[in-house]
C-alpha cells in the first residue's frame, strides 16, 4: 500500500483493509477479475453488468442546501435540496460500511487547462470503477502525487444502500453533492455515469465564478488548428459519434469549458453509447473498445466473448469508457482556440425539425435555453421509448445554476468571437418515431462537414414557415427531399399539425424565462 500525502481520514475513511492507490490499469483489471466484477470480451475490453441501475437516476441526486448554495442553486425537481444533517448521517454510514474493506483510490484532475483544473480524489469500492475513473479523468504526475491535496472528493460504494425511511431520501440509491465539505457521496448504484456527471456538476457550479462557460458538448478541430467546432447535445443526439471524425482531431466528447483562451476538455477519456455500434459507421469508437476500455451492460457471448452491440436485453443505454488516446487523431492535451462553429444537436422524435438550420445569435441562445430533444430509451431509468423533453443548456441535470447564467455567457462568447451557429437534427424523418426513419448518420456527417468548411453558405436558404429557421435548399451528398421534412411525410396536413404543436411547446417553454440573455 503506497502512502498517501493527504490522509484518507480527511474524507472520513478509517481502517480500510487495503488501499490500492493510483494502481495501474493491468493491476486493477486483475483485481476486477479476481473479484468477479465482470468479464473480458474478445477484443480485450472489460464488460460489467450494473444491475438495477443501467442509467442515471436523476430523482436520487441531491445538493446540500447550506450557506454556499442556498442563494446560488436553481432549486427544483432537478436540483433537489437536502439538509446537511442528512448528508452527515449518510456519509457516516457509508464510511462505516467501508471499514475493513479493500478500497481503490485515484488522485487526478478534472480540466485540461491548468488554470481551471480541479484536483479530485476518487475513492471506489470496485476495482473496475477505478479503471473507469482513470479513463475519464486526468492523470497526475509522480511529482504532483507527492504533495497532492484534493479540492474535491468522490466516494462511491455501490453495495452500500440507503434506508429511505431512516435516511430521509427517496430510494436506496443516492448521489449527494456537498460544496461546503467539497465532497460527493454515491451509493446504491454502480452506473459509471453517476461518478462522471457528479463531478461535471461540480465544475458547472465553480467555473462561471471564474468567467469560464462550462458546456455539455463535444469538440473537435481541423489539422490547421484554428477551426474549432463544438457540438451541444443531450445523450443520444450524436455528440460523441459526430465529433469522432477521421478528418478532424478530437478535443473531447462530452464536457468542456470555454475560457478567454478558447475551448478545453474537462476529461481524459470518452463515454460512448454502444447500442447498434458498427465498424462501418463509427470506426473510431469500434476500434477503441479494446484492453483498458470499460463496457457497461453490453451483451457478450459466454463462449466466444464477442460483444453483440445490437442486443438491448439489459438496456438501450449500453456504454463504453476509454481513454481519448484510443482515438487515433485525438488532440492531446485537449485544448484549442475559440469555436468558429457552434452546433446545437437535437434528436427530434416527431419528425418535423429540418436536419439542419442556420441560426442567428438570438435564435441560438433561445434554442440553447430550450434544450429541446427527445429523451432516448435507457439514458435514464424508466425511459423505454423517446419522449419530448426540454433540458435548458442541453444539460439541465448537470447545470446547478440558473440556465440564464449559462445562456448569457454563451451569447456573449458567440458575439465576441463571431462564431457561426446552426441547429442539426439527428432524429426522425418521414413521420414520428415508430413511423418514420432515423436520419442516416452518413447524411448528418455530410451536413456537419458543410457547416465546418463553410460550404453551406454557398447555397440558397428559405425560412421555415412554422419554426422560422433558415433552411438550406441543398447540401452536397444530402438528398434534397431530406431538407424538406414535410415532403417526406405521407400526409402533409398531419405534418403541419405536429409541427405547429411542437412550435407551441417551444413558445410556452421559452416564455418561462425572462429573456435577459439576449
Amino acid at each position: 500500500m503506497q502512502s498517501l500525502f493527504y490522509p484518507l481520514e480527511k474524507a472520513g475513511i478509517h481502517n480500510p483493509r487495503y488501499v490500492y492507490y493510483n494502481a495501474v490499469v493491468s493491476q486493477l483489471l486483475e483485481e476486477a477479475i479476481k473479484r468477479e466484477e465482470g468479464i473480458f470480451t474478445s477484443t480485450g475490453a472489460f464488460n460489467v453488468l450494473t444491475g438495477k441501475y443501467t442509467g442515471r437516476s436523476p430523482e436520487d441526486r441531491y445538493i446540500v442546501d447550506d450557506e454556499i448554495t442556498h442563494n446560488s442553486i436553481d432549486w427544483g425537481k432537478i436540483n433537489v435540496p437536502i439538509e446537511p444533517e442528512k448528508f452527515n448521517r449518510l456519509h457516516g454510514k457509508l464510511c462505516a460500511y467501508l471499514q475493513g474493506r479493500d478500497i481503490f483510490v485515484y488522485d487526478g484532475f478534472v480540466g485540461v487547462d491548468p488554470q481551471c483544473r480541479l484536483a479530485v480524489r476518487f475513492i471506489n469500492e470496485y476495482a473496475y470503477q477505478t479503471v473507469f475513473v482513470e479513463n475519464m479523468f486526468l492523470e497526475a504526475t509522480r511529482e504532483e502525487l507527492t504533495n497532492f491535496k484534493p479540492e474535491f472528493t468522490v466516494i462511491c460504494a455501490p453495495n452500500f444502500k440507503a434506508d429511505p425511511e431512516e435516511d430521509g431520501i427517496r430510494s436506496e440509491a443516492f448521489v449527494i453533492i456537498n460544496f461546503r465539505e467539497k465532497m460527493v457521496i454515491i451509493g446504491g448504484t454502480s452506473y459509471g455515469g453517476e461518478i462522471k456527471k457528479s463531478i461535471f456538476t461540480v465544475m458547472n457550479f465553480l467555473l462561471p465564478q471564474q468567467g469560464v462557460l462550462p458546456m455539455h458538448c463535444s469538440a473537435n478541430v481541423g489539422e490547421r488548428g484554428d477551426d474549432v467546432a463544438i457540438f451541444f447535445g443531450l445523450s443520444g443526439t450524436g455528440k460523441t459519434s459526430l465529433s469522432a471524425d477521421p478528418r478532424r482531431r478530437l478535443i473531447g466528447d462530452d464536457e468542456h469549458g470555454w475560457s478567454e483562451k478558447g475551448v478545453f476538455n474537462f476529461e481524459r477519456g470518452c463515454y460512448a453509447k454502444c447500442i447498434n455500434l458498427s465498424r462501418e459507421k463509427e470506426p473510431q469508437i469500434w476500434e477503441a473498445l479494446r484492453y483498458g476500455a470499460i463496457m457497461e451492460n453490453v451483451v457478450v457471448d459466454p463462449v466466444t466473448r464477442e460483444a453483440d452491440y445490437n442486443d438491448a436485453r439489459y438496456t438501450e443505454n449500453t456504454r463504453a469508457s476509454y481513454p481519448i488516446e484510443y482515438i487515433p487523431n485525438a488532440l492531446i492535451p485537449g485544448m484549442a482556440g475559440h469555436p468558429e462553429v457552434v452546433i446545437l444537436l437535437t434528436a427530434d422524435a416527431f419528425g418535423v425539425i429540418p436536419p439542419v438550420a442556420k441560426l442567428s445569435r438570438e435564435k441560438a441562445v433561445e434554442f440553447f435555453l430550450l434544450g429541446y430533444t427527445s429523451k432516448l430509451a435507457g439514458t435514464e431509468r424508466g425511459i423505454v421509448e423517446p419522449q419530448a423533453t426540454f433540458s435548458p443548456c442541453f444539460g439541465a441535470p448537470f447545470m446547478p445554476l440558473h440556465p440564464q447564467i449559462y445562456a448569457k455567457m454563451l451569447g456573449e462568447k458567440i458575439s465576441q468571437h463571431g462564431s457561426r451557429t446552426y441547429l442539426v437534427n439527428t432524429g426522425w424523418m418521414g413521420g414520428p418515431y415508430g413511423v418514420g426513419k432515423r436520419i442516416d448518420i452518413t447524411y448528418t456527417r455530410a451536413i456537419v462537414h458543410s457547416l465546418i468548411d463553410g460550404s453551406i453558405e454557398n447555397y440558397p436558404f428559405r425560412e421555415d414557415p412554422i419554426f422560422g429557421f433558415l433552411v438550406p435548399e441543398e447540401i452536397k451528398d444530402v438528398p434534397r427531399e431530406l431538407l424538406h421534412p414535410r415532403s417526406t411525410w405521407r400526409n402533409g396536413s398531419e405534418f403541419d399539425e405536429q409541427a405547429r404543436k411542437l412550435q407551441s411547446d417551444f413558445a410556452k417553454t421559452i416564455n418561462r424565462f425572462k429573456f435577459s440573455a439576449v
